[in-house]
Parts: C-alpha cells; structure tokens; sequence
C-alpha cells in the first residue's frame, strides 16, 4: 500500500521553515506521508504561513483559490502559521475549502484535529516547550533546533506576539538532546532559532535547570561532532559583553551575527519600542568589530515607520555607512493588525517610503559589491550541504558567505578551505584548496 502524499507551501521566517520540519514529523507519527512537488496528487495540501507584512496575508488567499482548482478530489487543505493564529475561523469562513486552521502555537496538535472538518486550534497560551517532536529535517547535513517559543517584547509595528503568543524557554536538556540526534544522523551546524535568542533563559515552565544563552552555547559547544553554531536572532537590548566576548572566543560559534536594527533614529527607535538607541546599536556593532574583526554583521531596517522625518532617514543610513553590514533585509513599513503603530495618525505616504527604501537599498548593494570584490583570492572555511545543478555543490563560509565550487555529492558534510577565484553580490566562486 502506496504512503500518502503531502504537498507543503512554506512562507516566512526561519523558524516556519523548522515548524514545517515539525508538521511532516507529526504526520508521519500517525500515517507514512511522502512529500510532492505535484499539487494534483497530494492528498493534504498544506500552507504554513506568514503575516509579519500585509502581502503573505493576501497571498493566502490567492493560494487557497490555486489549491482549490488543482487539488484532486477528497484531497484536504490545511492552512497553518502566523496568519492561521491571527485569523483563525474566519479562514474558513471566506474559504469554506480549508479543512483545518492550526496556529503557530499548536503543532503539536496536528495529529489530534487533522481528521476533523474545520477544526480550529489557535490557543496563544498553549505550552508545548516540554514536548518532543519526531524527527525531520529537509538537509541531513544542518539542523534547525527552536530554543524557544513567542516572544516577550512588545515593538509596536510587530504582530508576532499576538500570533506566536507569550516568550518561553524550551528546557536546555531537550535542546541539547535534539541536537545530539541531528548530529547522530550527520548534521555538523546547528541554527538556533527564537524571535529573541539571547533573551533565552528569562521564561521557563517547568525546568529544575536555569541557563542564559551564553551559558547554553557554552553547553552546546561541547557536543562531540558538532562544529558549527548558529543563532537568529538575537536582540540589541540583550547583547552584553559576556555573551559578544563568548561569540567572539568560541571557535564553534559561527563568526557571523544577525543585529536588527529597524532604524537609526533614537526617537523612532523609542515609539518603535525597541529598548536600545542608536548609540548603543553602535556601540554593540563597534564591540563585535573590535572582538571579532572577521565576523560578518546582518540587519533589518523598517523605511518609513509613522512620524519618519528625513533626519531620521539620515540616521539609518549613517548607521549602514558606519557598520557596512555585509546582509540587510529591508522593508517598508506595513500596517499590521494588533500592534500599536497601526493606530499611529502620521502614516507615512508610500511614494515618499518607496523613495527611501530604494535610496537605502542602492547604497547597501554599493557597499556590498566592495565587500565581495574584496574577497577576491581569499581563503574560507566552507561546509558543503547542498548539491546543485551542472556539477557545482553549495555551502557557506564560517561568516555566512554562499559559495559555489565544482563538486559532487561526496563533498556533502565536508568542511574544506576554498580559495576564492570569482565574486559576484549575492555567492562566491572558488577552488578546493
């Protein structure tokens, strides 16, 4: 007898992609399923979902229409993620289509109401930290391990709180176990995954064994055949010495850092609720520089926030001139249901924050180009995990760069030197060394 098949959509952040990882694990606790690529011949159809910006939450829609189309018949649609938990029945109410809603906070239910027409599990207050999920992961070769579950900060442009519910801790035992498991089956990096990682250790629910992040990365460290870590992402507020000087020392931590900054303005920083200035962000960026010359720095920056002047744009980007981060991810402003910054009356016109984002980007893409180009004839570190089309096979530096060399699936796990022969914005080329 033939498995079933499972067609699966994943939108969104890191921590969707190990969600899904989650889902096809709980499925194949009660039946064998066999992932496709083929919408018309998957007998559950899944979209886990986003709704950090607006357009996810239209795409939603947009994709339910295409599966109802396709989908063969007696075939079920679920609709899981951030937008599940915030819309919850009314999913269903304008797409009668969908089997089932699952919010973010309740995986782990997947296997009780799969099998009931329009069930509905949205319960932000559900506590799964102490629960073991089975094990899946879409590449043997790298492991995404959530450390912890919602969030704890109230940024008023931000929805998740109200769709990932309160921050808890996942207990250190459980997190050391699962990356033991992964590395068992061949997994030499770890991704450490929460929306605020270096928050880790404030929310327990029932632990005898209290840690910081610091503390766990040290504890982590120490697993026999793991080699690199990690994190996305941590938080500017809680980026103390102690743990910048354990990024900088620990030579299984990956050297590069992730810090959201969402805007160079002090004032806006404020009404955004972030927690830090623009002078501490500096100053957290200087310390990594100075501890840690090699590491790269990523960011995400808002355009266009309610009540942003033309100085507090300047202030964005004298902070992208001063740290040159070696990644941005950048946005303009959306209104989001739930948050604070929704009701704000000075909305800034689309025109005007299209401008800026468009004068931000160009000026990272210029700085990024330096950056590449500059890597020209360098040697890194590379851990080869994916197998790529016409004889090349993928990996990244201990800094996070893409690179592309000649190779095939023996390569896979390996960690050699490549020396850098072509350069290029978004990968480098290179030779095995």
């Amino acid at each position: 007898m033939s498995c079933k098949k499972l067609y699966i959509e994943t939108l969104g952040c890191a921590m969707n992609v190990r969600d899904s990882e989650h889902i096809i694990a709980e499925l194949n606790k009660k039946e064998p399923y066999e992932l496709t690529g083929e919408l018309n011949k998957a007998d559950l159809i899944i979209i886990n979902t986003c709704s950090v910006r607006e357009k996810p939450v239209s795409k939603l829609f947009s994709e339910i229409g295409v599966f109802r189309k396709y989908k063969k018949d007696g075939a079920k649609i679920g609709v899981t993620g951030c937008t599940a938990s915030h819309l919850g029945k009314d999913i269903i109410k304008r797409a009668p289509v969908v089997d089932f809603v699952l919010g973010a906070r309740n995986v782990s239910k997947l296997s009780k109401i799969i099998d009931k027409k329009h069930a509905v599990e949205i319960d932000l207050d559900y506590d799964d930290s102490n629960y073991n999920f089975g094990e899946y992961r879409t590449n043997p070769f790298k492991a995404m391990v959530n450390i912890s579950i919602g969030c704890d900060k109230s940024c008023t442009y931000c929805i998740v709180p109200a769709t990932r519910g309160d921050e808890v801790s996942i207990p250190s035992d459980l997190i050391i176990g699962e990356i033991k498991k992964a590395v068992k089956s061949g997994a030499k990096e770890v991704m450490l995954l929460g929306q605020n990682v270096n928050n880790y250790g404030k929310h327990f629910t029932s632990t005898d064994k209290k840690s910081n992040f610091t503390e766990l990365l040290r504890e982590i460290s120490l697993i026999d055949g793991l080699e690199r870590i990690r994190f996305t992402s941590p938080h500017p507020l809680h980026m103390d010495d102690e743990f910048l000087e354990e990024f900088a020392s620990n030579p299984k931590i990956c050297k590069q850092i992730h810090i959201p900054l969402q805007s160079g303005s002090t004032k806006l920083l404020k009404e955004m609720k972030r927690g830090y200035t623009k002078e501490w962000f500096l100053n957290r960026c200087k310390k990594v520089r100075e501890l840690c010359p090699e590491a790269s720095i990523s960011t995400d920056i808002i355009v266009g926030f309610p009540n942003e002047s033309e100085e507090d744009f300047a202030d964005t980007l004298d902070v992208l001139e001063r740290v040159r981060f070696e990644q941005l991810f950048s946005f303009k402003y959306s209104p989001r249901p739930h948050t604070q910054a929704s009701t704000y009356s000075n909305q800034i016109p689309n025109e005007v924050a299209s401008k800026r984002l468009t004068k931000l980007q160009k000026r990272h893409t210029e700085i990024l180009d330096e950056i590449m180009d500059s890597q020209m004839g360098k040697t890194h570190s590379v851990y080869f995990d994916e197998l790529k089309s016409g004889g090349k096979i993928s990996g990244r530096s201990d800094d996070g760069k893409l690179f592309f060399v000649d190779g095939s699936e023996e390569l896979l796990g390996e960690i050699k030197d490549v020396k850098v022969t072509k350069t290029s914005r978004g990968a480098l080329d290179g030779t095995i060394i």
